[in-house]
């Protein structure tokens, strides 16, 4: 019993960590099961059905596909692969009989003698269940810190989605947009993820600052570069697909700040973290102490963050690095970076990098000025 009570907090976190788990998992089995109903529901005036493959014949390309849903339910329909023009053997996955597949009715009568043919692989169970482990390791190994952070997520994809999404499109200023839109997520995230408590705060006002900054940089180099936002097809789809004029400068300068927030929240929660530590440890350290301190254990965060932003930037940008250096093999390189493709990347990454090293400086110098005052009892410690 007395162990019990010892340990009383962490009995409740796994327990409340198995039953969110275990709701998770029925979640997850309702939802597969319900995706298609789902889906006849939502296409029920269009030109879309969901299929199961049946039978795959290798030697003709043909494939057989029954209907799941759709006046067309419980029949099957043949029809034939379609690889990608010119995509080597090595990029083409073959169907497989039980694969479910996404029909469009053939109304062009693009390949004669088929009603129907295979527009794309059906997905979203897979993305169901990726998301849901995802969620389930967090809260198993975070328990309520994890589920709080879980809960922030959710926010964040909530002010992405129905706040600067929305407001970009309606023609609203994106750099604007997203700071605005940066300063709600961070307010959300944080505080759900690390608490109600000095140290939090500390941190925000870290983040908060450090996004300003940001943005500054970001204004003076794109304009500084003569950026103008068509680095990508996509870019340039936008500004032919929908009735409003947008700011494709300013979408780039929103996607700066937006990509850095990430990264700058454990940067300014670690270094806020740091500071407390110290002054937990010695309650004697003053402002300069702390400050001297945490910029010691800062400079290591820096070190192992110097790469970060690079390679998640590089990542994302790696089939445009290929195209750039297999199709242009002919231009000169300066000239390839001097694009706007390759410009673009460089100027995103290297504002996002001194956004996340100045964050250091900024939030140790504020968390040493909160917690560095001296203490009048030695025993208390400083708010957490």
């Amino acid at each position: 019993m007395r162990h019990f009570k010892e340990n009383k907090r962490k009995y409740i976190e796994a327990a409340i960590a198995v039953i969110a788990i275990a709701g998770l998992c029925l979640v997850y089995i309702a939802e597969e099961n319900n995706i298609e109903g789902y889906l006849a529901n939502t296409f029920s005036s269009q030109a879309l059905r969901l299929g199961e493959v049946t039978a795959v014949n290798a030697s003709t390309s043909e494939v057989t596909v029954a209907f799941l849903t759709g006046p067309d339910k419980g029949e099957t329909t043949v029809t034939t692969e379609q690889p990608v023009s010119g995509s080597p053997s090595v990029n083409y996955v073959p169907y497989v009989t039980g694969e479910k597949v996404i029909l469009a009715e053939d109304s062009l009568n693009g390949i004669p003698g088929q009603q129907y043919y295979i527009t794309d692989r059906f997905r979203l169970p897979v993305l169901l269940f990726i998301v849901m482990l995802f969620v389930a390791v967090a809260i198993l190994f975070g328990r309520i810190r994890g589920l709080t952070s879980i809960i922030g997520l959710g926010i964040s994809i909530l002010v992405l989605g129905w706040f600067v999404v929305p407001w970009i499109l309606h023609g609203a200023d994106p750099l604007t947009v997203c700071l605005a839109g940066a300063a709600m997520i961070a307010l959300a995230s944080l505080y759900l993820a690390h608490g109600f408590n000095k140290r939090t705060t500390v941190a925000l006002c870290g983040t908060l600052i450090t996004l300003v900054v940001s943005a500054l940089l970001a204004v003076l180099f794109v304009n500084a570069a003569r950026l103008m936002g068509f680095g990508t097809d996509v870019t340039f789809y936008l500004t032919i697909g929908t009735n409003t004029v947008l700011n494709l400068r300013g979408i780039l300068l929103g996607g700066i700040i937006i990509g850095a927030l990430g990264v700058l929240d454990d940067v300014t929660v670690g270094q806020a973290a740091t500071v407390v530590e110290l002054k937990d440890a010695n309650p004697d350290l003053d402002f300069k102490e702390l400050y001297r301190r945490g910029m010691t254990v800062g400079r290591e965060h820096i070190a192992s963050l110097i790469n970060t932003l690079f390679l998640a930037y590089a990542g994302v940008a790696l089939p445009v690095i290929l195209y750039l250096v297999a199709f242009q093999s002919q231009i000169p390189l300066w000239l390839t970076i001097n694009g706007e493709p390759i410009a673009e990347e460089v100027v995103r990454t290297m504002v996002g990098s001194i956004g996340i090293i100045l964050a250091v400086p900024i939030t140790t110098l504020i968390a040493a000025r909160a917690f560095g005052h001296p203490q009048k009892d030695k025993k208390s410690a400083p708010s957490r």
